[in-house]
């Protein structure tokens, strides 16, 4: 859960890699597997049960002002800054 409340999964991302290396069910999980690997990269909270687009939408964080911010290419491209997220240098926590 995050402060909305909302039910969450925890995605890392390592470094440049675009690909996810993990979920997590909470972020205590998440973070105590990264410092024990000393991983750099991010942690997301993504929404589950609506897409991040849809979210952001109802959200009032992003809104399509233009025909192709409503095109299947760029929905399935889109994520938000304002996903709760963290940043993680060799295991430590740069956000907080």
């Amino acid at each position: 859960m995050t402060a909305d409340n909302e039910e969450v999964v925890w995605i890392f991302v390592g470094g440049k890699n675009p690909n996810p290396s993990a979920a997590f069910s909470n972020r205590k999980s998440a973070e105590d597997w990264i410092a024990q690997t000393k991983l750099s990269g991010m942690l997301t909270a993504y929404p589950l049960n609506i897409p991040v687009y849809d979210w952001a939408i109802r959200k009032g964080i992003f809104k399509p002002l233009k025909p192709y911010q409503s095109s299947p290419k760029f929905i399935a491209g889109f994520s938000s800054a304002g996903l709760e997220h963290y940043h993680y240098e060799d295991g430590i926590n740069q956000t907080d």
